[in-house]
């Protein structure tokens, strides 16, 4: 299928088995998935929000595509591997019931490689022919694919749920959506400007007041939003005021630190040094809760994730 992408980084991409589902959007199987299968280890989401990990698909209608280059990502950026494209031209959108039909299809065939193993768990094989929920992350940004909105309704109109991951530098976008996302999150990797250009390297203009008029979004949506902190160590796990001056203004249901993985393409870029502990993100969190007055709620030590709320729990969505 044609795409605006040299065939070089499609081939490379599916190597490293992204799905493609159209011109422009994929899905990935997901490390949990496999655990979950296997080995009856289930992701931080389903501890947290009840989201059931085997039902999960893991995808972004935004595979080429970003605001930002953040020194963190797994995703394949312009000039990784020698391939260049530019990353904010941006396609004509397939529809969003193609983009979810071709998901659901790139799911069933990541699945069917589990139908024959025998240690996998067949009662939750069964259950994760009918996926439920889409986290729309992955990689890209996906607020830069137009009918974002739609693209929810149509996985609401599904019966599935709907975890949206955005880097919040594209605010316009937000503020018109059609329909809310089940949860909200927000990518604040940055407690201020001088780190937010270091660590993301924005690729537009104004990005950082962008970001900032997002966080000033937030307390208009009715879904929970989270604000996710992607911590590296020696990068960004400081400046604890600037960072509870942000949440301050998001006023966000929860707040998530979690741990840079070196994995994917990042590891051209970070090394396993700039990884921490859970230890190191409990402390962050810890750090963040006394700034904030948000109280720590649960944590994934598997995951490297802690989760803060002033909620006593965190809402669930998906339990039986």
């Amino acid at each position: 299928m044609e795409t605006l992408v040299p065939s070089s980084l499609v081939k490379a991409l599916r190597k490293q088995r992204y799905h493609l589902a159209g011109r422009h959007s994929a899905v990935k199987r997901c490390k949990w998935l496999y655990e979950t299968l296997i080995h009856d280890r289930p992701c931080y989401k389903q501890k947290f929000y009840g989201i059931k990990t085997h039902q999960c698909i893991q995808m972004t209608p935004a595979l080429f595509y970003c605001t930002q280059q953040c020194l963190f990502c797994w995703r394949a950026q312009s000039g990784d591997l020698g391939i260049t494209w530019d990353e904010m031209k941006l396609p004509v959108w397939d529809s969003p019931e193609d983009i979810v039909e071709g998901s659901i299809k790139a799911q069933l065939e990541i699945l069917s490689g589990y139908k024959g193993n025998p240690k996998t768990n067949q009662q939750r094989f069964k259950e994760a022919l009918t996926p439920k929920h889409a986290a729309i992350s992955l990689t890209g940004e996906p607020t830069l694919y137009k009918p974002i909105g739609e693209l929810i309704q149509a996985f609401h109109r599904k019966g599935f749920t709907t975890f949206l991951v955005s880097n919040g530098t594209v605010p316009s976008a937000l503020a018109k959506l059609s329909e809310e996302p089940t949860q909200l999150y927000i990518s604040v990797c940055a407690p201020d400007e001088k780190t937010y250009k270091y660590v993301s390297r924005p690729q537009i203009p104004k990005a950082w007041e962008k970001i900032n008029k997002t966080l000033g979004l937030l307390p208009s949506f009715k879904c929970p939003t989270v604000i996710r902190i992607t911590s590296v160590r020696g990068l960004n796990m400081k400046n604890i005021e600037g960072y509870a001056k942000l949440i301050g203004k998001a006023g966000s249901t929860y707040i998530e630190p979690k741990a840079y993985m070196h994995i994917g393409f990042s590891r051209l870029r970070l090394s396993y040094e700039n990884m921490p502990s859970h230890r190191e993100i409990r402390e962050f969190a810890m750090q963040l809760a006394e700034e904030t007055g948000y109280n720590i709620i649960d944590e994934s030590k598997e995951s490297r994730v802690v989760l803060l709320s002033s909620l006593e729990k965190p809402i669930r969505f998906a339990d039986d």
